[in-house]
């Protein structure tokens, strides 16, 4: 096969029907290393959920202040932003393997420290700020060197296929996490919650010290504000990868909804559906990652992109316009399944088409288009929701969503066109995953 060749097909064998409604477990099936990763990433989630939803309720026990419970995520938010950005640095210029493994231990060592506040007489409020914000520098450096090691793990042709099958372990731990979090801490309390979850970094450290050594490539620069710039103008000049950071930053801006459900829950009367809503986005995405067999067979990814999200901007949309509380979470369903579509298709893209030597600095710059704009989504939403109405926020944000993303579309004509068979960066780095290839096995 030529470096012009189509990407080989990663769907199972059997009928269509059949690979239609699996995930595709290549990825799985080829590479040891990759369910390493998986396993442990599994475990952290579930034990993270449990301090995500304990650290709130303490603030809340101990301070009865809706603003300091708030005051967490903008303690999270700066530290996400700056490490984000030179975590990918250094992803790119240390040993993704040691890099992964230091950070989780780490944020074992922050769990202990909440573990051991919660066990005094008097637990003070000072620690959990300050373990909010060294946790999420310490995530922030650790997601860029996980992203960049998945291209090194999986083959070319299978990262679509490992993409759906991340987002599904995202969404399991989405959905069934939070639940798990809310029975154990009402009924053993913070400090089990706590406990098990430093239990769960425990296993997941010891799982990634199991990983093959991943050592920078002999092209990557050393980290600093010239590399991270560099990773910068790589992604300015790379039209399609762009379209794909900047039609997720307005999706989340314009039409993330979290922080209007419980009030949205009070207008339709129905305030025992709240934990429904929280539930109904992940449960959408869910239900995608379940039967994502179909998205190893698409090569237009950048229109899938685009579709999924005019898709999730006419769902939330709706959910705002309907009055049936029913209605609402069927329309939260949908949102999440095309917020999931985006995201595969989006992570395949860039797993597919950017250099090794720079795959840390832009999973840094990805870092910041999905996790700053759900936080700055929230503030659009209370804004105007304060200014109009909490349906009217919603349903308008959907609707600025759709059109915010269909200028995007037009003024990015390269991520309309995008084709992972003919797409050149996408040729070159199939060609170079077969010269390894070739190299490793003779």
């Amino acid at each position: 096969m030529t470096d012009d060749d189509p990407a080989p097909s990663s769907t199972p064998a059997g009928s269509p029907g059949l690979r239609s409604l699996l995930p595709d477990l290549a990825p799985w099936r080829a590479s040891a290393e990759f369910r390493r990763v998986w396993v442990a990433g599994l475990i952290t989630t579930f034990g993270s959920f449990l301090t995500f939803v304990a650290l709130p309720v303490q603030m809340k026990e101990l301070t009865g202040s809706a603003v300091a419970v708030g005051a967490i995520g903008a303690v999270e938010l700066v530290p996400m932003v700056v490490f984000g950005l030179y975590g990918g640095a250094l992803a790119d210029a240390l040993d993704k393997r040691k890099l992964i493994v230091c950070t989780e231990a780490g944020q074992g060592v922050l769990c202990a420290a909440l573990l051991v506040n919660a066990t005094l007489p008097h637990p003070t409020v000072w620690p959990l700020y300050v373990v909010a914000g060294l946790s999420s520098a310490l995530g922030a450096v650790q997601r860029p060197a996980l992203e960049s090691l998945i291209p090194r793990i999986v083959a070319h042709e299978h990262l679509p296929a490992a993409a759906s099958l991340n987002s599904l372990r995202w969404t399991v731990g989405g959905v069934a996490g939070p639940a798990l979090a809310g029975v154990v801490v009402a009924y053993a309390g913070l400090g089990w919650a706590y406990a098990v979850d430093l239990a769960t970094f425990v296993v997941s450290v010891v799982l990634v010290v199991g990983l093959t050594a991943s050592p920078a490539a002999h092209e990557a620069a050393k980290p600093s504000l010239r590399s991270i710039a560099e990773g910068a103008r790589y992604a300015w000049s790379r039209k399609e990868l762009l379209g794909t950071y900047a039609i997720d930053l307005a999706a989340m801006f314009f039409a993330m909804p979290l922080a209007l459900l419980p009030f949205l829950a009070d207008e339709l009367g129905a305030p025992w559906s709240l934990g429904l809503m929280y539930a109904a986005l992940p449960a959408g995405a869910l239900l995608v990652t379940l039967t994502s067999g179909w998205s190893s067979g698409i090569h237009r990814h950048g229109r899938m992109v685009v579709l999924a999200a005019v898709g999730w901007g006419f769902a939330i949309s709706a959910a705002g316009v309907v009055g049936n509380v029913w209605l609402v979470l069927l329309f939260l369903v949908l949102g999440g399944a095309f917020d999931m579509v985006s995201g595969i298709f989006r992570a395949a893209m860039w797993n597919q088409t950017i250099p090794d030597e720079l795959r840390g600095r832009l999973a840094g710059i990805e870092l910041l288009s999905y996790s700053a704009g759900p936080q700055l989504g929230q503030v659009r939403a209370g804004g105007m929701a304060a200014w109009t109405s909490v349906r009217t926020s919603i349903w308008a944000g959907g609707l600025l969503c759709v059109g915010a993303v269909g200028l995007l579309a037009l003024c990015l004509p390269k991520l309309m066109t995008y084709d992972v068979r003919t797409n050149p960066h996408a040729v070159r780095m199939r060609g170079a995953r077969r010269a390894v290839s070739g190299v490793s096995s003779g």
